[in-house]
């Protein structure tokens, strides 16, 4: 039986988001783009690790997202670190704009890939770890990749 092809074509992933935040859902959102940032983000001239989103007069907007002025673009290029709007539906904002209204909620980006021939976006509601809290990820990892070494040698 033939498996079926994903076409997620991931082009920036934000790797650093986990170890920051702890991940409490996670949402998929199209992007409006101007002139030729797609193509920058075929070729993952993308920068995702300063990025939030944010709700702005009942919109949601993308900032300090860099996308590469394309090389060949001459004055079709715009500006890298301009704010992008998010293609979610209503209720998703709405409910969304709840949840980060709490205290120490945000919405992080934590990949970036082309679906079907659209650039997507997925983010991230995400709530900021504690100093300890990430050592204590870290330990438990370090354990985890111990044990799967020892397991290893066993075999």
């Amino acid at each position: 039986m033939a498996k079926k092809k994903d076409n997620r074509n991931v082009k920036a992933t934000n790797r650093k988001a986990r170890h920051e935040y702890d991940i409490i859902d996670t949402v998929e959102a199209g992007m409006v783009l101007k002139g030729t940032e797609i193509k920058s983000i075929r070729d993952s001239r993308i920068n995702i690790q300063d990025g939030f989103a944010s709700v702005e007069n009942g919109e949601m907007y993308l900032f300090n997202v860099h996308i590469s002025p394309y090389e060949a673009g001459n004055r079709y290029n715009v500006d890298p670190i301009r704010k992008r709007k998010l293609l979610l539906h209503q209720n998703q904002i709405n409910k969304l704009n709840r949840e980060i209204q709490q205290a120490g909620m945000t919405l992080v980006p934590l990949r970036v890939y082309i679906k079907n021939g659209f650039a997507k976006i997925l983010i991230g509601l995400a709530k900021g770890k504690k100093q300890h809290d990430k050592r204590e990820d870290l330990k438990r990892r370090e354990q985890e990749r111990d044990i799967d070494r020892a397991m290893k040698s066993y075999s």
